[in-house]
């Protein structure tokens, strides 16, 4: 069975990082080893990990795409799993994620769960389809043909490292988007894969904006990006609208 470094990109998430912390300590086999990466928060987060006694890393660049590529060179296992702070994975993920990454999959992720302070089935729903709509939008071609899938963050995107180096990985200049521009890097050299295995993900963020309001701007910002709408613009877009 292959190693796992799991990596979990971290700003002020002391209301829920020491939960998540302690579901991974039920996974089963345990992963190889868990490296947190902190972009500078203001809170307890860096305590309540250091407490758990999981090794915390100082990011000098605030934003998922740095603090994860950040993380994956510090990582030593064959596997790297990039998890949110407010995501449980299943127990058997070490056994899952070694098992999916054969047969040209070179990077795959888990149907993402809703849960929380409301009924999120909507939300649910446009998670699992959006991994198959959005890459139609993007490029029909390599969607139909070349298995052009397109992960987020909150689905525990999974790859072997060695993949990962080789596809150039995450651009740590990006704000936005950076999981879909991964997905493009990964598809040329392989294929992608949502697997019907779930993750439950906290819905503080729809809970907050509501549900006709979040699956909007998902959807406006995915497509604004499919369409080219650069970077920057995106992320001030998405600051904005929120």
């Amino acid at each position: 069975m292959s190693t796992v470094s799991i990596i979990i990109p971290t700003y002020n998430e002391a209301s829920c990082i020491e939960a998540t912390l302690e579901h991974l300590k039920e996974l089963d086999p345990a992963p190889f080893e868990v490296i947190v990466v902190d972009g500078g928060s203001s809170d307890h987060t860096k305590s309540i990990v250091e407490a758990k006694q999981y090794t915390v890393i100082d990011s000098p660049t605030l934003g998922r795409a740095a603090q994860m590529d950040l993380g994956v060179n510090k990582a030593s296992g064959e596997i790297l799993c990039f998890l949110h702070a407010d995501t449980f994975p299943p127990t058997d993920l070490v056994k899952t994620v070694s098992e999916t990454l054969n047969d040209g999959v070179v990077l795959a992720g888990f149907r993402s769960i809703m849960k929380g302070t409301c009924n999120q089935r909507v939300t649910t729903f446009h998670n699992r389809i959006k991994t198959y709509y959005a890459p139609f939008i993007y490029n029909p071609y390599r969607a139909t043909f070349k298995g052009l899938r397109l992960l987020f963050g909150d689905q525990l995107m999974f790859c072997k490292k060695a993949d990962y180096e080789r596809s150039g990985g995450f651009n740590t200049d990006m704000q936005i988007m950076e999981e879909a521009d991964l997905c493009i890097k990964m598809n040329r050299i392989g294929r992608i894969k949502q697997i019907d295995q779930k993750v439950y993900s906290s819905d503080r963020r729809v809970a907050k904006w509501g549900v006709f309001k979040s699956n909007i701007i998902f959807i406006s910002i995915a497509t604004l990006w499919a369409l080219g709408v650069s970077n920057k613009k995106l992320a001030r877009i998405y600051t904005h609208i929120r």
